[in-house]
């Protein structure tokens, strides 16, 4: 058995097509980072959303006066 490529040089020239090929994986690698690092700020800016609605939910629950806890005169 013999190798394809006998040189890292050739390994990265792929017979003169490898700007095309090394283009499209940088390509493909940048395009999932990017969507990872998209994801992750969305996820923390809804993380952050959720904590300011429940803390104003909180805040209306304990200022609004509960009807089963007044008493009868």
């Amino acid at each position: 058995m013999q190798p394809y490529f006998y040189s890292v040089s050739e390994f990265l020239a792929m017979g003169k097509h490898g700007v095309f090929v090394w283009s499209c994986w940088a390509i493909t690698v940048g395009v999932m980072l990017a969507f990872i690092i998209y994801s992750r700020r969305q996820r923390q800016a809804l993380i952050k959303q959720l904590t300011i609605q429940q803390a104003r939910q909180a805040q209306r629950t304990a200022k609004t006066p509960n009807p089963e806890t007044k008493k009868p005169m």
